[in-house]
């Protein structure tokens, strides 16, 4: 019999070792090449431009792109080069990292592993000078014995396999059901029993129970409202919080009959989803200026605020929803926990408390920063908060469960300030903690670990990442909007794949930090309001009473702080975009590549609304280096009669109304950023039927199915992103029906993926599912939090020390209250106003 060759998969060092054999000289000269530039950091799309420079021959080119090599080069995510040495981080797919190093003098190959890679790649700092004694971040060894995926097409479906696999295990026999009845048994609310009373004792009198409560309700109308037979169903140990309707308890007194017979992991998620356990909810925010009107465009003001606002409405509607199909008159409560800003820049964010509109019973609740000095009264950029979290989560729990009258349910953290106080509170009240990234910053800025004393200044990148080991590892539960934002794609790393193995030179080393593979992570993508952000071809809903304005905003010859730049030519098509000013976001970017294409300016204009146009204007570091770009830009091009820069627009109806009527000139949009987490202007502006370009890196990419309901760009190959777009308006000139079929897959795309509706629903569905899961198992993982524990008090505390405090002087009253030795939020009177 013929010996089977496959019986084991090559290591990346065999692989390598294997092409050397075969592409000796070819190999010695490209990886000359690479040691020949020094000491740095080489990131893929350099080592493939070397490659093409160095191997001259276009067939031995191919052969090695076509081989072994070039397989593993174009798995590898990066290369350290410390001569003679060249080390690659090769990821052959999505969550899996092998490390290797080639030493060119000799062409030897060695493997590595994480702890000795990242030491190598600490030599750029240090030149060599490793201690041996570095402190090493693990989580690895604590998560062993837990149960996690293994294929990299699963990772984001994680509630799934989790059913799977403890449903498995949790019920192999009848004594295993004991978790699943004392979980029914615990639930109550305002003191109140739910689900099971004492009449049923244990599991043999619920499952009789069970059946007589199946046979009586099998006699009765489906649409029985439950108040003519509760007093039949408690007679029988079962309370309030089955349904609301005979079908609907019926449904639920089945569902149960059959876990507890035969269970399987779809009816026990759709009987856990139904379970009312979840009434109140708070949600975490505290940077930047959280409000619903007039902050749009502020320094850390944008996407995060539309989504929680969004967000907040759909939970409302489907907590309403569940809980009258469950039976109950309980009025839920949703609690936006964010920061109190005394100097609010005419917003209302002085105010403690403020109703959400388009919500009945969801509100902002304000809680100051504050430090030995009194309240901070003024804006504190977001890289500048670490010093105020602590006490911020110690006042917002107070004031959270008095405003609730208890702790919450669920508490949701967003973006890494909100998700590290969101574990400090879920830590403390031993509740379900959810987390949302939103933007993990050390994708965002290349090098930003390794390099990380460079940038702690502006940045204090090292209390941040910090902070965001603490949060993910220590949540129930992780939503992200893409699967791109969890493991990337087959190129890209993920956001929170890049947290897996890092260092921090002098500070520590993360051997293991996340794994994809964990069953927290789950996808749950938003969606636009739309009742904002609709198709233009729906004339009946156009807001037309607002062209006149969009049109001075647009073609206006005034010069003023809104808008600069003239449109000479109305008649053409428009390129638009909006986004915040700052480097990642890459509006600059995309404006220098309209300049640099005359191609691109004959066919369209150019439209940005973005950040500040005064420099004096802005207090945000980065934006101001952003603006005085710009400026420059339109000097170097002379963009002047294609180009208008509007500055950042507060007023979400009438920019829902911009894109439809960018959509009217059938003009793009353009989504550059460097990287994007989701991406929710690329969703409203497929929502309102406007073709868009967007961002290959980031969740973008997994919103548009590249070439059919939009189209990818490359951020860091501008001239290439300039061309297809170019490419893209030829065609619209030459096929008429171009334009309309890219806006028609676009709007199809959005309708099958991306809602609210299907949003809440999902989320309500984790926090019942995992909360259960919590209480069963082992899934609250005690020892991590432990260790945890540790290395906030040891490391992320004294990184905190090292942040400067806002300067930010108290006035009189507030030296005053200080030497009353007043309670902070005493300080808050009649109407709510600091």
């Amino acid at each position: 019999m013929r010996p089977n060759r496959l019986s084991r998969i090559s290591s990346v060092r065999d692989r390598l070792y294997d092409s050397l054999y075969e592409h000796r000289n070819e190999l010695a000269l490209l990886l000359s090449r690479y040691v020949a530039q020094g000491k740095k950091i080489l990131q893929p799309y350099q080592l493939i431009d070397e490659l093409v420079n160095a191997i001259h021959g276009s067939e031995d080119r191919q052969k090695l792109q076509d081989g072994t090599f070039g397989f593993v080069l174009q798995s590898t995510q990066e290369a350290i080069v410390f001569p003679p040495w060249v080390a690659l981080a090769v990821r052959p797919k999505p969550g899996v990292w092998e490390y290797v190093r080639v030493n060119v003098d000799e062409l030897a190959v060695e493997q590595l592993t994480v702890s000795e890679y990242l030491s190598f790649k600490e030599m750029l700092v240090n030149g060599g000078d490793n201690d041996p004694y570095v402190l090493e971040l693990d989580l690895e060894p604590f998560n062993a014995s837990f149960p996690r995926l293994t294929r990299p097409s699963s990772i984001g479906n994680g509630v799934q396999f989790l059913n799977r696999h403890l449903s498995s295990r949790l019920f192999r026999d009848p004594e295993s059901m004991q978790p699943l009845f004392d979980f029914l048994h615990m639930h109550k609310y305002d003191g109140q029993k739910l689900m099971l009373n004492e009449r049923i004792p244990n599991l043999q009198k619920l499952r009789s129970a069970l059946h007589k409560a199946e046979e009586q309700l099998l006699k009765l109308p489906k649409d029985t409202p439950y108040e003519d037979f509760e007093h039949r169903l408690q007679e029988l140990g079962l309370e309030k919080g089955w349904g609301e309707t005979a079908e609907h308890v019926s449904e639920m007194v089945h569902l149960l009959l059959e876990i507890l017979q035969a269970p399987d992991p779809e009816t026990l998620e759709k009987f856990l989803g139904r379970i009312p356990m979840v009434f109140s909810v708070a949600i975490l925010s505290p940077h930047g200026y959280f409000g619903q009107a007039g902050v749009l465009g502020l320094p850390d003001t944008g996407g995060q605020i539309v989504y929680i606002l969004d967000q907040v409405r759909a939970l409302e509607a489907e907590m309403l929803e569940n809980i009258k199909k469950q039976g109950l008159q309980i009025t839920p409560q949703i609690l936006v926990v964010t920061r109190l800003i005394p100097e609010s820049e005419g917003t209302t964010c002085n105010h403690r408390i403020e109703k959400i509109s388009g919500a009945e019973h969801s509100r902002i609740l304000r809680v100051p920063f504050r430090n030995e000095h009194g309240i901070l009264r003024r804006w504190v950029s977001r890289f500048d908060v670490w010093p105020y979290l602590e006490t911020f989560a110690e006042d917002a729990t107070n004031e959270i469960c008095a405003e609730l009258k208890g702790p919450p349910d669920l508490i949701v953290g967003n973006y890494s300030d909100g998700n590290l106080v969101a574990s400090l509170i879920a830590h403390k009240l031993g509740i379900t903690q959810c987390n949302i990234a939103h933007a993990l910053e050390k994708t965002k800025y290349p090098d930003s670990d390794i390099y990380w004393k460079d940038f702690e200044e502006k940045y204090h990148f090292s209390c941040q990442f910090t902070a965001d080991l603490i949060a993910m590892n220590h949540a129930d539960f992780i939503i992200t909007s893409t699967y791109q934002e969890i493991a990337g794609s087959q190129e890209t790393v993920g956001q929170y794949e890049s947290h897996t193995a890092f260092t921090l030179p002098g500070l520590y080393r993360v051997v293991n930090g996340i794994d994809v593979f964990d069953p927290k992570f789950n996808i749950v993508s938003p969606g636009a309001d739309m009742d904002i952000y609709f198709p233009y071809s729906e004339e009946k809903r156009r807001l037309t009473a607002l062209h006149e304005s969009i049109e001075q905003l647009l073609f206006s010859p005034d010069q003023t702080d809104e808008h600069i730049g003239i449109l000479k030519d109305h008649t053409k098509p428009i390129i638009f975009s909006m986004a915040r000013l700052d480097r990642v976001k890459n509006i600059t970017g995309l404006v220098e590549w309209f300049g640099r294409n005359s191609t691109l300016r004959e066919l369209a204009n150019l439209v940005v609304v973005a950040g500040d146009i005064n420099p004096a204007k802005s207090r945000d570091r980065e934006e101001i280096k952003e603006i005085e770009t710009m400026h420059n830009l339109i000097k170097q091009y002379n963009l002047h009669g294609e180009f208008r820069w509007i500055c950042a627009q507060k007023n979400r109806v009438r920019n829902g109304e911009l894109y439809r009527y960018i959509a009217d000139t059938k003009g793009a949009f353009i989504q550059p950023a460097l990287y994007e987490a989701f991406g929710l202007t690329v969703v409203e502006a497929m929502t309102c039927g406007l073709p868009t370009f967007a961002t290959q890196n980031g969740g973008p990419a997994e919103i548009i199915v590249d070439g059919v309901s939009g189209y990818h760009i490359d951020p860091y190959h501008g001239e290439e992103s300039s061309e297809r777009i170019v490419q893209f308006f030829k065609r619209c000139q030459s096929d008429q029906t171009h334009w309309n079929n890219v806006s028609e897959a676009g709007l199809q795309r959005i309708y099958e993926r991306y809602t609210w509706k299907i949003y809440a629903k999902r989320l309500m569905t984790l926090a019942r599912v995992y909360g259960f899961w919590k209480y069963v198992s082992k899934l609250g993982r005690r020892e991590t939090r432990r260790y945890l524990e540790m290395f906030y008090i040891l490391k992320y505390r004294n990184l905190v020390k090292t942040v400067p405090l806002a300067n930010d002087e108290p006035d009189l009253f507030e030296k005053h209250e200080k030497k009353a030795h007043m309670p902070v939020m005493d300080t808050v009177v009649a109407n709510g106003t600091l």
